[in-house]
């Protein structure tokens, strides 16, 4: 196992921080979508886990920045549709960290506007800076919802282009973030 990336392939620590983000916003999204129909005496732990896996997103989402910074990146895929698929890939990806940045901060403003504490991961807890304010806080919710929802979407294309990539145009886009040698 390569934990660093190679020229034509990414390594343990991007697969890992990828895939482990991608059951991460699946889990919180699940969640945020049907958790006021859950019974009242599971809300506060469902409530619970889902701001602890949007902070884990947060802390991969970091991580993975971080390691873009230090390990060197595979080279993009040659493709038949020339520097505007390229160009494409780039902006998803921008458009994607930018969504994952936005929907925590979202989450964590409600969190605060709500008047309650941030819990990190059961580890320390933040006070909210500010009084509760209820109409803050429904006004918070919506740009969480609608945030999380563009999410879901662009990162429901980006998983169609990258099995497009595998079994239409038949390059090695999908193989090279999946463990393992080959598909």
């Amino acid at each position: 196992m390569q934990w660093r990336n190679s020229p034509d392939r990414y390594g343990a620590v991007v697969q890992g921080s990828h895939w482990l983000t991608v059951l991460l916003i699946v889990f919180a999204w699940l969640l945020g979508q049907y958790m006021d129909g859950l019974p009242r005496a599971v809300s506060p732990t469902a409530h619970w886990l889902h701001n602890e896996a949007g902070l884990l997103v947060l802390i991969f989402l970091a991580v993975r920045l971080a390691w873009r910074w230090i390990d060197v990146k595979p080279a993009p895929e040659k493709s038949r549709f020339g520097v505007f698929a390229v160009r494409a890939a780039q902006f998803a990806h921008i458009a994607l960290y930018a969504l994952m940045l936005a929907v925590t901060v979202t989450g964590i403003t409600l969190v605060f506007a709500r008047g309650r504490a941030l819990d990190v991961l059961g580890l320390v807890q933040i006070a909210s800076p500010w009084a509760r304010d209820p109409a803050f806080a429904r006004s918070v919710v919506e740009i969480h919802g609608l945030l999380s929802n563009i999410l879901m979407l662009l990162a429901f294309a980006h998983a169609l282009a990258a099995l497009a990539h595998h079994w239409v145009l038949r390059d090695s886009t999908l193989r090279r973030m999946l463990p393992g040698r080959a598909l």
